[in-house]
């Protein structure tokens, strides 16, 4: 799916990556989710700190996938083919979860981690 010049660009930042990301995708039988499968196996094939697997879920939104460390609970969603700038939103994700720290000051984390309250943020 990913034309090779960007699966290059995409290995070379997938080198960062400190620890594992395991992918869960969601899918059914359309081609959307067809479409998203052979995103994440070019994803998986640039880097061997990143698995995918597969899972048929009613309760889940199809297409649609999960990232998270091995053992953990997901962190991160995406529902459908993260392309065009979505594609940047995914790659960080992937970095972030795979243990590459964010760009963002101590203080700015500090402030974060000191809210009170469980958080679950959405966007479309």
């Amino acid at each position: 799916m990913l034309e090779q010049d960007l699966k290059e660009q995409l290995g070379q930042y997938l080198t960062r990556l400190t620890g594992d990301v395991e992918i869960t995708a969601f899918v059914d039988d359309s081609a959307e989710s067809r479409q998203m499968l052979e995103l994440l196996a070019d994803i998986r094939a640039v880097s061997s700190r990143v698995s995918v697997s597969e899972k048929r879920d009613a309760k889940e939104r199809a297409p649609s996938f999960a990232l998270a460390r091995p053992g953990e609970a997901p962190r991160i969603r995406f529902a459908g083919l993260p392309l065009g700038h979505e594609f940047t939103s995914l790659v960080l994700a992937l970095l972030q979860v795979g243990g590459y720290p964010p760009k963002v000051e101590p203080e700015v984390i500090e402030q974060v981690k000191a809210l009170d309250g469980d958080f679950e943020f959405r966007t479309y």
